[in-house]
């Protein structure tokens, strides 16, 4: 048998899901699981389906009749082979620790997902990333050349036909045209439990005001700096006795946490886009 997923955005209103099951039926395809949500505050409705069919099946005249009931309810869809690797496209600085976890579990074969590159604008991180079999790209950046820095990472996307970004602590600013390019199919992780401690030392802060609680965020990179729409978070608690090194320490923890399970949602079509939000089939 053939597995595929079926995701789904359209206008809420009566009759999708038994329109989409009696279909998936009637062309001879067993669903596994399925999972939907209608939102009353945009009146959107989301539908994620597993299914199974018989390999002689074809997937494109499936794909086809479909068509018909994607434009009676004006859907945003696309059915995907559920062991399709997406390609992802790493990004990252000098600190190692989200990279080090991405390939961990790539490694393992713990997410579906195939790193054609690592890109970097240091060498830091290259012997880690070749010993892995994984190509290093040294794109270094300054004031100067941005623009054509974000060039040379845009061609690489599409030499690679890449599914997805991924910014592991990559600790420059995409410009508002590549972010443009790249919308919900870049994922950056947010060393704070988003809106608080933004900047450059987020533990260092939370020490200084004591905090109790300390956490990351994962969301899709957009022109709007750490606002964008969020995929998952995560916290601790903490107390007093915590220094800002343990508090930098646990908080790399949670990063590498939410970082990939974010990759692993997005790369088995669990996020849907929903305005500013999102909604995760977990």
């Amino acid at each position: 048998m053939s597995k595929y997923i079926l995701t789904i955005s359209c206008p809420d209103v009566k009759g999708i899901v038994a329109k989409v099951a009696g279909f998936l039926a009637d062309n001879d395809c067993f669903i596994d699981e399925s999972a939907q949500y209608g939102d009353a505050s945009t009146g959107v409705f989301f539908m994620r389906a597993v299914f199974e069919t018989e390999p002689n099946n074809n997937i494109d005249i499936l794909k086809s009749k479909f068509e018909n009931i994607a434009q009676q309810f004006n859907m945003n869809w696309q059915i995907i082979a559920k062991n399709y690797k997406p390609k992802v496209l790493v990004l990252c600085s000098k600190q190692a620790h989200c990279l080090h976890h991405l390939l961990y579990h790539w490694s393992n074969g713990h997410l579906n997902i195939d790193i054609p590159a690592v890109i970097s604008n240091h060498t830091t991180n290259q012997h880690l990333v070749e010993q892995h079999g994984i190509e290093f790209k040294h794109l270094p950046i300054s004031a100067d050349n941005k623009p054509e820095q974000e060039a040379k990472i845009w061609h690489l996307v599409n030499f690679y036909n890449v599914d997805l970004v991924v910014l592991a602590r990559y600790m420059q600013i995409l410009s508002p045209d590549l972010c443009d390019k790249l919308q919900g199919k870049c994922i950056n992780i947010h060393h704070s439990f988003l809106p608080g401690f933004k900047g450059a030392k987020p533990y260092k802060q939370a020490y200084d005001r004591g905090v109790k609680i300390i956490g990351a965020t994962a969301h899709y990179a957009t022109q709007d700096l750490d606002e964008g729409p969020i995929i998952e978070q995560e916290v601790m608690q903490v107390n007093h006795s915590y220094d800002a090194s343990k508090l930098e320490r646990i908080g790399q923890d949670i990063e590498n946490l939410v970082l990939r399970r974010a990759v692993e949602y997005h790369t088995d079509a669990r996020v849907l886009l929903n305005g500013n939000k999102t909604v995760v089939f977990k």
